[in-house]
């Protein structure tokens, strides 16, 4: 990427739009469920970032989705979150904040070193590649916090992780992603006329 194009004004206008859908998103439609399904979209414009300007700028979107994200724990907008920012709100917060960030940044990795061999592969695993390490550390964080087993029971509280966040969040994440993410992104290639192969 040559450093003239780094602050381009395309540039800087498509991350503030990812920027924006990032914040829009997860304060909107991160709270939408529907039964024990939370419908999550925030993801997409992670991978979006990722993928169009380096995992750099996935990080950043995916801290800043961390932090609405916080704010929402904090707010208590989702009883569980309620649960685990009373049990350990120093935990709470590093996994809030570090989980979509890690995601983004890997995202944008995985993209880059996969795409010079093949680019469609690429869009797929970057897209896969984030709820995977999402729905990973968040249940990593809560594992860490000590007494969420003294609180609600620990059995309880496993059998919400495997069962409400991997079984029916995490697919659902997944499947949208591996769906949403690189169908936008063609038709993303197509306004511009060029086929993103490499990060810029």
């Amino acid at each position: 990427m040559k450093k003239s194009n780094f602050f381009s004004a395309k540039r800087i206008t498509g991350i503030s739009i990812l920027l924006a859908l990032v914040i829009v998103l997860q304060a909107v439609g991160g709270t939408i469920s529907i039964g024990a399904v939370q419908l999550n979209f925030t993801l997409i414009p992670i991978v979006l970032g990722a993928i169009l300007y380096g995992s750099f700028i996935g990080a950043f979107l995916g801290f800043a989705c961390g932090i609405v994200v916080l704010i929402q724990v904090i707010m208590g907008t989702v009883p569980f979150y309620v649960l685990i920012w009373t049990n350990d709100p120093v935990v709470t917060t590093l996994t809030c904040i570090v989980k979509t960030t890690v995601a983004g940044f890997v995202s944008g990795l995985l993209f880059k070193w996969i795409s010079g061999k093949n680019g469609l592969v690429a869009v797929f695993v970057a897209s896969g590649i984030v709820p995977v390490i999402n729905t990973a550390l968040f249940i990593v964080g809560c594992l860490f916090m000590n007494s969420v087993g003294d609180m609600a029971g620990e059995q309880n509280v496993l059998v919400f992780i495997l069962v409400g966040i991997v079984t029916f969040n995490f697919f659902i994440e997944l499947a949208i992603n591996l769906i949403v993410a690189p169908s936008v992104h063609r038709v993303i290639g197509i306004v511009d006329g060029t086929k993103r192969k490499k990060v810029d």
